[in-house]
């Protein structure tokens, strides 16, 4: 049992020796607590009350329900857990760790997808890019066949996340992941940049490119809309003390959601199934596509901090 209750541990020993039970081997650990966390069950109640969190199981929170909504693994949770040991030293742990532990379960067999941030998308012209819009299956992980195949659909016309195209320079060759590379003929517009032109060179080393970006086909298939939601910690200080009133360090910007287009594959995703936007990160399904509304995709840690 946790170390707060070893102060009863004579008394506990009196009821054995006087009532003459068996004897029994006491284990004390300590808590497990977290950096810009609480684990208080009347402050935590207090943030779902409020409405600080959407519920118990809100990705934000620490309980078993919130961190399995957040993207963790039965297996990696039990692994980190043995591996931590009955220590009896009352430690404040980072969560990078933690997520770390499950990141090694989860990017073997995470299928691989693409998704470009809705706002400021970034149409893209191929001068000589095909003249009519194909698909080809793909491995859905480059590194494990056994994960399966997915469509994707190549034509002339593009879009690119705005945050990848600001960076390019007119004449600069660059690397379309999965594709082949491609020399920046113009660049139209500037906060934001409206579109672009590219010439494919199909021939281009893309271990030479600086730049290696994501891209979805305009045309071809169809773009799926998602949610895309990232979580930060609840709390703003790393170790909240006595004196602390806990109610000030809460913090207000702990979950932002993006609109982005992903890949049609991604339809066909079930609650639950774990993949990685490419480039972007690890995600958990918390709602599948349906008719008429986005797919909701949970941030998953991965232990890095950015």
């Amino acid at each position: 049992r946790t170390t707060e209750y070893t102060d009863r541990n004579p008394q506990y020993q009196w009821f054995l020796d006087t009532l003459k039970l068996r004897q029994v081997h006491m284990w004390d650990f300590a808590r497990m607590n977290f950096i810009r966390t609480v684990l208080s069950k009347r402050k935590l109640t207090k943030l779902v009350d409020s409405g600080t969190v959407w519920g118990w199981d809100d990705p934000r929170m620490p309980t078993i329900r919130g961190v399995r909504r957040h993207g963790m693994t039965i297996s990696a949770l039990r692994d980190f857990i043995l591996k931590q040991g009955p220590s009896r030293n009352i430690v404040v742990m980072d969560w990078t760790n933690f997520w770390a532990s499950n990141k090694k379960e989860i990017d073997p067999v995470a299928p691989r997808h693409t998704g470009v941030a809705e706002k400021d998308a970034v149409k893209a012209v191929i001068t000589n890019g095909p003249e009519k819009a194909y698909t080809e299956d793909k491995p859905k992980h480059a590194k494990n066949p056994a994960v399966g195949t997915k469509k994707v659909a190549f034509s002339k016309h593009l879009i690119l996340d705005q945050e990848d195209v600001k960076l390019f320079k007119e004449g600069e060759e660059i690397t379309l992941m999965g594709w082949g590379n491609a020399f920046v003929r113009k660049i139209n517009g500037s906060s934001p940049i409206t579109d672009i032109e590219l010439e494919l060179h199909l021939e281009g080393d893309f271990k030479k490119t600086e730049k290696k970006v994501t891209w979805l086909s305009a045309d071809g298939h169809e773009l799926i809309p998602a949610e895309v939601w990232e979580f930060d910690h609840l709390f703003t200080k790393d170790k909240l003390e006595e004196e602390d009133n806990w109610e000030d360090f809460v913090n207000k910007d702990s979950a932002t959601m993006v609109p982005q287009l992903c890949d049609e594959n991604v339809k066909d995703l079930k609650e639950d199934d774990i993949i990685q936007l490419e480039r972007k990160g690890f995600y958990r399904v918390d709602k599948p596509a349906a008719a008429g509304k986005p797919v909701v995709l949970f941030g998953i840690p991965t232990g890095k901090t950015k």
